[in-house]
């Protein structure tokens, strides 16, 4: 369960209109023909109701697209079916799994359902409980429904670290083994930290001035042999340069040299830290370069990678150990439609997502 949805609930005033026309006639009309039972489906004894699944449907559809608005019902019952299926298999398992919750005796006391309160209203920017019962009610909702809605959040996530988390285990070999078969997202790309002095060339409507041009590389020239001769590159980047770097005494970077120009890592090929480049041409004018530092490919050793290693395939664990858990508890439940076309929706939603409200 995304713990932002409730959030995404109180907030989404713009989506009223649309959620009065999902719940309102061209909803009813469509429920007239299809839908004749308030009751969907009984989950081991606990229903799933067609306001339920109205509420849930219109969640999809404002995730899906936040700026979906339907210009007739042809376009509506097209969007709602090709939501539903999925929209059915999470309600199923969430509410699998919150029963499973209470078997293990989780609940959300009245201490932590101020508290979340509390974060919600901070998090919003809404003053009193006054501004927030009044936002839920533009949304339809009462300060219960909110609650039930934080308390099967807070089941569902305690059932996964519970039944799921808390068993998974990654070995020493695994990681080894990761790594050893992704050594290239522990490298580093090479680095090149620089300093520079641009001299540039006055351009007019005419283009450059042959005499300008000149003296602008001789400007240059005198420039390099200031820094061989040993004057500090910093000073003299201060003094001569017309680049923004001057501010910093030139200094640039580090920057991947794959996001130097061709003509740039061909000037700096081969040298060192400390290296000057000749004066170089630019559109600009002309460019002397040092390098600073040079930091070439690097991998991540094993023991400082595990931790994250660690992580990764925890999460690829995760989701299949999950998977088999909601399985099991499909398998167990006894679960009783009383509308035929949103059991084949369940079906295909089975087959097509497996369930994604925990994912």
């Amino acid at each position: 369960m995304k713990k932002t949805a409730t959030v995404a609930v109180i907030l989404a005033v713009s989506w009223l209109a649309l959620g009065e026309r999902l719940t309102g006639a061209a909803v009813n009309a469509r429920v007239e023909r299809d839908i004749l039972e308030q009751v969907l489906v009984k989950v081991n004894g606990e229903i799933i109701t067609k306001t339920d699944l109205e509420q849930r449907q219109i969640g999809a559809l404002r995730q899906r697209d936040p700026n979906f608005r339907p210009d007739n019902d042809t376009a509506l019952q097209q969007a709602l079916a090709e939501v539903t299926p999925q929209v059915i298999v999470d309600a199923v398992d969430e509410l699998l799994v919150v029963q499973r919750g209470k078997e293990l005796g989780f609940s959300m006391s009245a201490e932590q359902f101020t508290s979340i309160l509390e974060n919600i209203k901070k998090e919003n920017k809404i003053e009193t409980d006054e501004a927030l019962q009044a936002a839920l009610k533009q949304e339809g909702m009462s300060m219960a429904d909110l609650r039930k809605q934080l308390e099967r959040t807070s089941i569902v996530q305690r059932v996964q670290q519970q039944e799921v988390m808390a068993k998974l285990q990654v070995t020493e070999i695994e990681m080894r083994s990761y790594y050893d078969a992704h050594l290239d997202e522990f490298g580093t790309v090479p680095q090149v930290t620089l300093r520079e002095i641009t001299v540039n060339v006055p351009t007019t409507a005419q283009g450059i001035n042959v005499a300008t041009d000149d003296a602008a590389r001789a400007k240059a020239d005198e420039v390099r042999a200031k820094i061989v001769a040993g004057e500090p590159f910093p000073r003299l980047a201060a003094e001569y340069s017309d680049s923004g770097s001057k501010a910093n005494g030139g200094l640039v970077g580090p920057l991947a040299k794959s996001d130097l120009s061709e003509d740039l890592q061909q000037a700096i090929a081969g040298l060192t830290a400390g290296g000057v480049t000749p004066v170089l041409r630019t559109t600009r004018g002309y460019q002397i370069i040092r390098i600073e530092n040079l930091q070439d490919t690097t991998t991540k050793p094993f023991d400082d990678a595990k931790t994250e290693i660690a992580d990764k395939l925890a999460n690829t664990k995760r989701k299949a150990e999950f998977d088999r858990f909601l399985d099991k508890l499909r398998a167990d439940a006894i679960i009783d439609w009383k509308n035929a076309d949103l059991k084949k929706a369940y079906d295909l939603g089975l087959k097509t997502f497996r369930g994604t409200f925990t994912q």
